[in-house]
C-alpha cells in the first residue's frame, strides 16, 4: 500500500537527516529531491542547458561525488527557479512518491506541489542563524575555509530565492505539521517527526 510522507523546509533545517531517519524507522524508500536539482545544476555548470539536463537526468547523475558542495547548492537554487526544469522532474518525483511500500520525499515543494495529497506532511525549519552555524560546521569539517558570515549570507540568499520564486515557492502546506529544530537535538527532532507521522497513519 502506498503511503507518502512529504517533508519540506529551507536549507540546513535538518529535513534531510530527519527524512532518512523516518524512512528507516518506517521501512520506506527515501528520495532527497534536492539531489535532482543539484545534479541538474552541476550539469548546467558543465555547459548543458538546464532544461535538457532535467529531461535527460539518469540515476548515475545522482551518484556523482560533487553534488554536496557549495557550487552544486548554488546552481541547484538557480535552476530550481526555471519552470521547465521543475516540470521535467515532476513525473519522476510523483512516481517515486506512490511506489508500493511507502515513500519519504524531502524538498521545498513536496507537500504543496509534488504530492499535495500526501498522507503525512511536515515542514521542518530553524532560524537562519542556527542553520548557518550548522552548515558552517559541516563545511569546516569538510575542509572549507568559508566564514560563518559568508555562509549566513548564502543561507539568506537561498531562502529569498526559494521563497520568492514564481514557480513552487517555499511555503508550508496548510495541513503540514511544523517542526522548528532551532532548539532541538537530532534525536528530539526525529522523535517529533515520527510522532506527527504516527498520528496520520
Amino acid at each position: 500500500m502506498a503511503f507518502t510522507i512529504a517533508i519540506d523546509g529551507p536549507a540546513a533545517a535538518g529535513k534531510g537527516t530527519i527524512s532518512r531517519a523516518v524512512a528507516a524507522h518506517f521501512g520506506f524508500a527515501h528520495l532527497d529531491t534536492g539531489l535532482l536539482y543539484r545534479a541538474v545544476g552541476v550539469r548546467m555548470l558543465e555547459g548543458t542547458d538546464p532544461v535538457e539536463a532535467a529531461a535527460t537526468l539518469t540515476p548515475a547523475d545522482l551518484e556523482r561525488g560533487d553534488l554536496r558542495g557549495a557550487a552544486a547548492a548554488q546552481a541547484a537554487s538557480r535552476v530550481a527557479t526555471i519552470p521547465e526544469v521543475r516540470s521535467a522532474l515532476l513525473d519522476f518525483q510523483r512516481a517515486f512518491a506512490r511506489r508500493a511500500g511507502g515513500a519519504v520525499l524531502d524538498g521545498r515543494d513536496i507537500g504543496t506541489v509534488i504530492c499535495p495529497e500526501a498522507e503525512a506532511k511536515l515542514f521542518v525549519t530553524a532560524s537562519a542563524e542556527v542553520r548557518a552555524r550548522r552548515r558552517h560546521a559541516e563545511l569546516r569539517a569538510a575542509g572549507s575555509d568559508m566564514t560563518y558570515d559568508a555562509v549566513l549570507a548564502d543561507v539568506l540568499d537561498r531562502d529569498a530565492r526559494d521563497r520568492d520564486r514564481s514557480t513552487a515557492p517555499l511555503i508550508a502546506a496548510d495541513d503540514a505539521v511544523l517542526i522548528d529544530t532551532s532548539a532541538m537535538d537530532i534525536a528530539a527532532a526525529i522523535a517529533a517527526a515520527i510522532t506527527a507521522i504516527d498520528a496520520r497513519r
